[in-house]
């Protein structure tokens, strides 16, 4: 409609008593996944929104959250839904302080529960309505300490690395179910803790300087083992573009990086309408041009995903950023040494990646080559 596209989702309310109904007493009737999941994040969002009429602050921390996780390339590895439960627990349960009263004080404080909190000993309850009886809080503690058990027994078990549990989600199920796992949540709290000390550092200063104040949202591209810089105007945001990402080129001393690939923007594809496609074009042919859905960066990554999953780790921007980083997955001496004398790994590999991405991908860089494992 006028050149928008849009999906629409029917939601009943009589269809969150059938999700889990008992049939002649011992058979489940169970809907679709994908149902129950529509259901959840029905409950999650009127949960939220009535947050946010509590605490109009609310939203500003919440978009400053999302936004300094997206810029250090953690979209795939903190679900949206996990970040707002995260903020909505420091207005819930401001302990010794009163509840945050701006979006500097409200981020610093999500900057520092981050790095702080004990995830690995005590879950983090988020009751948003005030409803969780004791039988409740004692059922969220009996499966907080069911996944530690079972992740003791089997440390291949990287699931429940962060436990966040709520009224509808007792056994933190819905959004930290498989990530972050501990890794990632490792390396959340470390620049979460970085990100924190500089934060604090600009408060106590007083810094007005827009570079000091970027550093928060700039992520540092040399701590990943291969980097790939994307074109800006094919991203599915351009203009949430905040900084054209570059490496910096002290990197290159001493053979230490390569410049593996380049490729130029292609002419086939834009996220969306360009003004020169409305003119002198029919309601049909407007129709054809429309992509519904369409996100590059999504499909990119879907496709290295599916393609080099058990060699690399991609770490991306969903918000809108032009660097995706990589790290290495970590395999055994044997495989590697196959690996190499297929002549895949590591520049092969990632000229490959880069022609998977030909017309989006603008850079491909070699910073660190695997390490073999024994």
């Amino acid at each position: 409609m006028d050149g928008y596209a849009f999906r629409l989702r029917i939601l009943h309310e009589r269809g969150l008593s059938l999700v889990n109904k008992e049939i002649g007493g011992d058979q489940m009737k169970r809907v679709s996944s994908a149902d129950k999941m529509l259901f959840v994040r029905s409950q999650h969002a009127s949960m939220i929104n009535g947050l946010q009429f509590r605490y109009p602050i609310f939203g500003p921390v919440v978009r400053l959250a999302k936004r300094w996780l997206a810029s250090h390339l953690f979209s795939a590895c903190l679900a949206e839904e996990a970040a707002e439960l995260l903020v909505a627990y420091l207005f819930l349960k401001p302990l010794l302080f009163n509840v945050p009263c701006s979006r500097i004080t409200g981020f610093l404080r999500f900057l520092r529960l981050l790095a702080e909190h004990d995830w690995a000993f005590s879950p983090l309850v988020v009751d948003i309505n005030g409803d969780l009886s004791q039988n409740d809080e004692k059922e969220i503690d009996d499966n907080f300490t069911q996944s530690r058990k079972a992740y003791e027994e089997n440390t291949q078990n990287e699931s429940k690395a962060m436990f966040l549990a709520t009224a509808y989600d007792k056994a933190s199920e819905a959004w930290t179910r498989c990530s972050p796992n501990p890794l990632e949540l490792k390396r959340l709290a470390a620049y979460a803790r970085s990100s924190a000390s500089l934060l604090t550092k600009l408060i106590l200063q007083n810094q007005t300087d827009s570079r000091g104040w970027e550093c928060l949202l700039r992520t540092p591209l040399s701590l990943y083992d291969a980097v790939i810089l994307l074109h800006g105007d094919r991203l599915p945001y351009p203009k949430r573009l905040l900084f054209t990402s570059e490496l910096d080129q002290g990197i290159f001393l001493g053979g230490k990086g390569r410049h593996v690939a380049h490729g130029n923007a292609s002419t086939c594809f834009h996220p969306f309408l360009l003004p020169s496609d409305m003119k002198g074009s029919s309601l049909e042919q407007l129709k054809t041009k429309l992509m519904v859905n369409f996100d590059p960066l999504r499909c990119f990554v879907g496709d290295v995903e599916n393609g080099f999953s058990n060699r690399l780790k991609l770490w991306y921007d969903s918000l809108g950023g032009d660097a995706i980083g990589l790290t290495w997955e970590r395999s055994k001496k044997r495989e590697r040494e196959e690996e190499e004398t297929d002549g895949k790994y590591p520049v092969d590999l990632l000229r490959n990646i880069g022609e998977l991405g030909k017309g989006f991908v603008r850079d491909v860089y070699l910073l660190k080559a695997p390490r073999l494992s024994s």
